[in-house]
């Protein structure tokens, strides 16, 4: 049965599952699902829709074909660079994604099955409970194109795998396989990538199965932890913009449409 809030979203697919669990599957897989400007704005919203959905208990998040979303489209990102109101409309959806996920009462879990960069990467590392196929590859990536860590990064990273191995990995913007990030802990748990959606369902189902307040107030509490660290991120997120206004962000997304390294000032 398809929803009526279902069809508000161009780029998300729904399935829905036994035990009131919701299948959403990024879906511009000829695009390795990267975020676009209607994309990036579903992500913003959903979880609104899916908070009020009486009939969801877990959400499984995963990608269409071989990526989970390979980071932001080159030519809607290009669109930021020295433009105040692009930029000022990408500022509030990534502060709406990363909150509205936060305080989703439902649990959301992420199936991590391909690569997953930008505002991708925050879904799958904002996620209750991230899953990851041993053979995907995950970076920020933010330095790289130019800009701050600032969409996710601040907020979750250092949480999850300490501060040390957080500047390493953001300062860089190395790419990380699953078992490296299950090693290190920003993922929950990295499988083989073929019994990645088996062993997601399984949790999923789990969870769905037990008493939904609990693990709803649990997921409250915990990410109280979270809401303690909303001013670094906020800082985050503004440097990052301000950094879409400087000449670095302009030969970053050049370098990565025209396929060369990019020489930073």
């Amino acid at each position: 049965m398809t929803k009526e809030w279902h069809k508000k979203y161009q780029h998300l697919m729904f399935e829905e599952k036994e035990h009131d669990i919701l299948v959403m599957t990024i879906n511009r897989p000829e695009q390795m699902n990267a975020t676009d400007a209607a994309l990036h704005n579903a992500l913003s919203r959903v979880w609104l829709d899916i908070d009020d959905d009486p009939d969801v208990r877990v959400v499984v998040v995963t990608g269409a074909g071989r990526a989970f979303s390979a980071g932001g489209d080159l030519s809607w990102v290009s669109t930021m660079v020295n433009n105040y109101d692009e930029m000022k409309v990408a500022f509030k959806e990534a502060g709406d994604l990363v909150y509205r996920m936060s305080q989703c009462s439902k649990i959301i879990i992420s199936a991590i099955n391909g690569t997953a960069v930008g505002a991708g990467l925050a879904v799958a590392l904002m996620a209750d409970i991230s899953l990851m196929a041993e053979e995907a590859k995950i970076t920020d990536g933010h330095v790289r194109l130019g800009v701050a860590a600032g969409d996710h990064a601040n907020i979750i990273w250092p949480m999850l795998c300490g501060l040390a191995k957080a500047k390493y990995y953001l300062l860089t913007a190395d790419f990380i396989d699953g078992k490296t990030a299950d090693q290190i802990g920003l993922v929950s748990k990295a499988v083989p990538a073929a019994e990645l959606m088996d062993f997601a369902m399984k949790t999923a189902t789990k969870i769905a199965a037990g008493p939904r307040d609990a693990a709803s107030f649990t997921k409250r509490a915990l990410n109280l932890w979270i809401t303690q660290a909303a001013p670094a991120f906020d800082a985050s997120l503004a440097l990052e913009m301000l950094n879409f206004m400087g000449h670095d962000a302009a030969e970053g997304v050049a370098a990565l449409q025209e396929k060369r390294s990019p020489k930073f000032d």
